[in-house]
This record gives C-alpha cells, sequence and structure tokens, in this order.
C-alpha cells in the first residue's frame, strides 16, 4: 500500500513540473494575438515609431498647397485696403508646412481714403486755420511673409446630420517684407464748397520699406481631397516713427509698435493627387 502512494504522488509531482515547464510554450502570441495587443497598446496612447491616421479624410504631407486669395485691412482707419495675393505652402507633415506669401493692395489716391481722414483734416481747419495740420495716411501696398505653419487640431463638423465636412486649424509664425505708401492729409484751400470733390489734398507720397515679425491663425475646411476653402488672418507687426501732425514740429519724433491685419478668404489647390488609402472612414 506504501509503495502505491508513493508511486502516485510521483506521479503526481511528475505532471506538475510537465505543466510548469510548458506554460511559456503556451503563452506565446500567435501573429493575430501580437496584432491585437499592438492596437490595444495604440489606443492606450503607446508610441509605436508611426503616426496614426486617426481616421483622416484629407492627407497633406508631402504636398504643395497653393491658395489665391482676397482680403482686407480692417484696423487702417484712415484708408480702404483691398488685398489680392497667393499663398504657397509645402507641407512636410500633417501637421507642419513651409509657407510663404504675397500680397498686393492698389493705391487709389484719394478714392480709398475714409471719411474719419477728411473728418479730422476738417475739424482742424475750422478750429484753427493756421495751424497746419497734416493727417499722416499710411497705405499698405505690397507685403510677403515667410512663415513656418503648425495645424495641431483636425477635426469634423456634422452639417445638419446629411454631410461630415472636415477642417484643420493651425498658426503661423515668420518673418516678412512689407512696403507702405506714407501720405500726409491736409486741408485744400482752393477747394470750392459748391463742389462734391473732397477738400483733402495728399502730399506726394514716400515708399517706406520695412521688416516685419508675422504672425497669423487660419482654417481649411476641405471639400475634396484637392480643394479647401481657407479663412487666414494675420498680422504685420513692425517698430516705426510716431505720427506727426505737425509739419513745422522739429522736435525728436518717438516710436511705437505697428500692426498691419489681414484677414483673407481664399480656395486652397493642393497638389499632387493624394495617393489612395486603404479605407474609407
Amino acid at each position: 500500500m506504501m509503495k502505491l502512494q508513493r508511486v502516485f504522488t510521483l506521479s503526481t509531482v511528475g505532471l506538475c513540473l510537465s505543466g510548469l515547464l510548458s506554460t511559456p510554450a503556451l503563452a506565446k502570441e500567435s501573429p493575430a494575438d501580437e496584432a491585437v495587443t499592438r492596437l490595444a497598446g495604440e489606443k492606450a496612447g503607446e508610441k509605436t515609431g508611426e503616426e496614426p491616421i486617426k481616421n483622416r479624410f484629407f492627407l497633406k504631407a508631402s504636398r504643395f498647397e497653393i491658395a489665391p486669395v482676397g482680403g482686407y485691412v480692417p484696423n487702417n482707419p484712415f484708408a480702404r485696403r483691398y488685398v489680392g495675393g497667393v499663398m504657397l505652402a509645402y507641407h512636410i507633415s500633417e501637421s507642419f508646412a513651409a509657407e510663404g506669401a504675397i500680397m498686393y493692395s492698389p493705391d487709389l489716391v484719394n478714392d480709398d481714403l475714409k471719411g474719419l481722414t477728411e473728418t479730422l483734416v476738417q475739424i482742424a481747419h475750422q478750429g484753427d486755420p493756421d495751424a497746419g495740420f497734416q493727417q499722416p495716411v499710411d497705405k499698405m501696398t505690397m507685403g510677403a511673409t515667410f512663415a513656418v505653419r503648425w495645424a495641431p487640431v483636425y477635426g469634423k463638423i456634422n452639417l445638419l446630420g446629411e454631410r461630415v465636412l472636415n477642417f484643420d486649424f493651425y498658426g503661423t509664425l515668420g518673418l516678412g517684407l512689407l512696403t507702405l505708401a506714407e501720405y500726409y492729409a491736409t486741408y485744400d484751400e482752393g477747394w470750392d464748397t459748391g463742389t462734391s470733390v473732397s477738400p483733402i489734398k495728399l502730399s506726394e507720397p514716400t515708399n517706406k520699406y520695412t521688416v516685419p515679425a508675422n504672425i497669423g491663425v487660419g482654417m481649411d475646411f476641405f471639400l475634396s481631397q484637392t480643394v479647401a476653402i481657407k479663412l487666414d488672418a494675420r498680422s504685420y507687426l513692425y517698430i516705426g516713427e510716431e505720427a506727426d501732425y505737425d509739419p513745422n514740429n522739429d522736435d525728436e519724433i518717438g516710436s511705437r509698435l505697428y500692426n498691419n491685419f489681414i484677414a483673407s478668404v481664399g480656395v486652397s489647390i493642393f497638389v499632387p493627387k493624394m495617393k489612395p488609402r486603404l479605407y474609407d472612414f
């Protein structure tokens, strides 16, 4: 009886050792299990060495973007400045791009002056005709920027449950070149009150050139895999002399920060054609 009990005990121990030794072989994952584990890790935010697509309808990496735009300078109180231009960008990745832009604004001399310019000149003349008041008027005529674009946000909008509109939000930072036409508006002593012509007389323009910092934000709304609607707003910031309202003033003029702000809308065209995806999202 004791002998049989010893045999049974040894057999049981042998089976347990065999099970323990065979556990690593049973725990080895199959290729399918490895794929499931990797997918779970990506969902948990683990880095896998590749940037996930994140169900993007529109891919920009390694593509050029050409965007004709039209805009306006809303913060010039003395002259209406309408702007046309072209933006060109190369998208290094889905988030980063190198960008260049050129803007042009036609100078219409007296025809694009705002009513505030005429009002200020007339008030100064009525107050003291001998004061020789002059109102500085700066008109942006050309602008160029070289910037880096960062698009950290990609999203989707459900339009009334009928269609999903994809968009991204970006910021730009860089340097530029700005050309300004500087005028001085004075009261025209020979103005006839019986005519409809403005009493404003403009001096000969002086062209100024400056290198401003360029800061901006924008949004792209993707209509297809080639075309997008672009909304863009950017500031040209530079240091210049303060306004001089008295032509007879010989005092030293200080400096201040100026901002030419451009709000624009345009159409972006992306080339080459986007590579086909394996799945539709």
